[in-house]
């Protein structure tokens, strides 16, 4: 049996960045002729609509599609929730994990749902701090809960391939809402996550 893949571009999008990167081969002085380097544009136009694809995504719906009344009202975390992203200064990957927790008042979510909010917002050109934000508002904004907690600790390629190259160097942002802006509630869920990704 053949491997098939199902991911699905817009053909027209991806005929203009297989240009574009043929473009950017040519302008650092490859031969975008050579064996190695002839499907690339196309494999590279592919990749960019893939990782850029939560521009055409709606996380609140997802969220929405999920919910379900519930008297429970004790912290929920998911933790540990990969997350890969581009920096929007060098388009540049950074990666790592997000911790997200939120306290119900009447609703829960399908748990699935908070890490592909997490893909939704990081599959766009981003910065750290604003992801960790846009998470935070999205759960904030649909579930209506006592309060959300994002944590996130990544690595970006930007300070570890180029400019200061550290390669240990790790970035952690948070955010917090209603609850989890009080000192014990806080520290109730940064013990539970751990606090430590690396």
């Amino acid at each position: 049996m053949s491997y098939q893949k199902s991911e699905e571009y817009q053909p027209e999008i991806t005929e203009y960045l297989k240009k574009s990167f043929e473009d950017i081969l040519d302008n650092i002085g490859e031969d975008k002729e050579r064996e190695g380097l002839l499907k690339t544009p196309e494999r590279a136009g592919k990749a960019m609509q893939f990782l850029t694809q939560g521009y055409n995504q709606n996380a609140e719906e997802v969220l929405r599609s999920a919910m379900f009344k519930e008297e429970y009202s004790e912290m929920v975390i998911v933790k540990d929730i990969e997350l890969y992203s581009l920096c929007e200064h060098h388009i540049l990957p950074f990666f790592g994990k997000a911790h997200i927790a939120y306290i119900p008042n009447g609703y829960i979510v399908g748990l699935s749902k908070l890490p592909r909010v997490v893909d939704i917002f990081s599959r766009r050109l981003q910065v750290q701090e604003r992801l960790t934000d846009q998470i935070l508002h999205c759960i904030d904004r649909t579930l209506k809960p006592l309060g959300v907690a994002v944590v996130i600790e990544a690595r970006h390629m930007c300070m570890m391939m180029r400019g200061v190259q550290k390669q240990n160097s790790v970035t952690t942002t948070s955010a917090f809402t209603g609850e989890f802006q009080r000192v014990e509630t806080r520290n109730e869920f940064l013990n539970l996550i751990g606090f430590k990704l690396h």
